[in-house]
């Protein structure tokens, strides 16, 4: 493959990621739109938006495999339309069961996001360059994720929910037209005739499964409270107005930015697994000092970034998974290491919506919610990164022996 080509299916996959990362935030800055629309309260909103992850998760390996049968041109194009259609409901429906389904619908379209990423790396630039290279994407990516948080509010307060709904959908229109167009045919590169086998042999690998449940315990400060909870917890404890609420949380999304390049460097240097365990303990000791409200709201941006930075092991996790299997499996070691990995998505939001609901004793109204309620279910992400930090040191403490 020549390096134009190369470099254009790496972009046009890049963006389908920062696409579908803007549209997994959006449910943070529109919050208060969705609850009153549809009358539901934390836990109901909880599930709205854990049910991203589980579609998300749930489909990882069937799309891995489409992908390596049709290739990233006849796949993604499909994928971002059903990504669109998710969101249709938000608009159309008056039924919650259907925004709920929509939402699993974006999941699974959004699914094919990372994966096209992980294979255009492989097909377009190989497993010694992975690393990197799907660092720059994530980066790219959080593009949208920043993106999705002031802008998006913004734009929200000008022209109103219904609009940017529909504003969204056309452009996931548009980069599907763009895609089918722009991408080289590749047809069947990398298939596998022994799939089922490989999963197996995968799914019973305890090394893989270790680093990724692990891992999967450390994405509550990206997914739980980035996503969703952020923009909320700071307009009512620390007393933010909407647009400055809206706003910090996209600075985690920028330090992760960052830390994905910074990261693979540092883990060349140290190795992964005290990396990973490094940052664990980093966003562990970070969450519990903003629930204590420890932090002054001056030196926020500063812990937000640095809490985004060490989001980054998440690329370090996936790629350090896939070197503990034969060559020939990386490439479906990386969708499952991602799959686990993300399903824990759909645990963060239904735990912290849960508690969250117990706590304020369902209160619909958003804004009315108590510090208390909130500090509770958000209590979730510290006390998961102590258990996740405490694992990886263990495995650093093997590694060394």
């Amino acid at each position: 493959m020549n390096r134009p080509s190369a470099w254009s299916m790496w972009a046009l996959a890049s963006f389908f990621y920062a696409y579908q990362c803007a549209l997994r935030v959006a449910p943070s800055v529109l919050m208060n739109d969705i609850t009153t629309k549809f009358q539901i309260d934390a836990t109901m909103m909880g599930q709205f938006s854990g049910a991203y992850y589980l579609g998300y998760s749930l489909i990882h390996i069937p799309v891995g495999i489409l992908l390596d049968r049709f290739g990233p041109k006849r796949i993604l194009p499909v994928f971002i339309l059903l990504v669109v259609a998710g969101m249709s409901p938000l608009i159309w429906s008056e039924f919650w069961v259907y925004p709920i389904i929509g939402r699993a619908l974006v999941g699974i379209g959004s699914s094919a996001a990372i994966l096209g990423v992980f294979k255009v790396i492989r097909m377009a630039f190989g497993k010694d360059q992975f690393t990197w290279m799907l660092s720059l994407s994530v980066t790219i990516g959080l593009i949208g994720s920043i993106n999705g948080g002031g802008p998006l509010n913004s734009l929200n307060a000008q022209v109103g929910f219904d609009f940017v709904i529909a504003i969204l959908m056309a452009l996931g229109v548009v980069l599907s037209v763009i895609t089918f167009f722009l991408l080289p045919n590749t047809d069947g590169s990398g298939r596998s005739e022994n799939v089922l086998k490989d999963i197996a042999s995968v799914l019973k690998n305890k090394s893989v499964l270790a680093i990724c449940f692990l891992a999967g315990l450390m994405v509550g400060p990206l997914e739980g409270f980035a996503d969703v909870w952020g923009s909320t917890f700071l307009q009512i404890v620390y007393q933010m107005d909407a647009s400055t609420a809206a706003s910090l949380p996209s600075t985690i999304f920028l330090g992760m930015c960052v830390g994905g390049p910074i990261l693979s460097l540092v883990a060349r240097k140290i190795n992964d697994i005290r990396t990973i365990f490094g940052c664990g303990a980093i966003m562990g000791m970070a969450f519990w000092a903003l629930l204590m409200k420890w932090i002054p709201e001056g030196l926020l941006p500063f812990a937000f970034f640095a809490v985004g930075v060490a989001c980054a092991y998440q690329i370090i996790a996936i790629a350090h998974a896939s070197t503990r299997v034969p060559e020939s499996q990386m490439g479906l070691t990386s969708a499952i290491a991602n799959m686990i990995i993300m399903t824990f998505g759909y645990v963060f939001h239904a735990l912290i919506g849960g508690a969250i609901g117990l706590a304020s004793k369902g209160e619909i109204n958003m804004q009315a919610l108590t510090n208390d309620a909130l500090v509770t279910g958000l209590l979730v992400i510290p006390v998961a990164l102590a258990i996740a930090s405490v694992g990886y040191f263990i495995l650093a403490l093997k590694e060394t022996r």
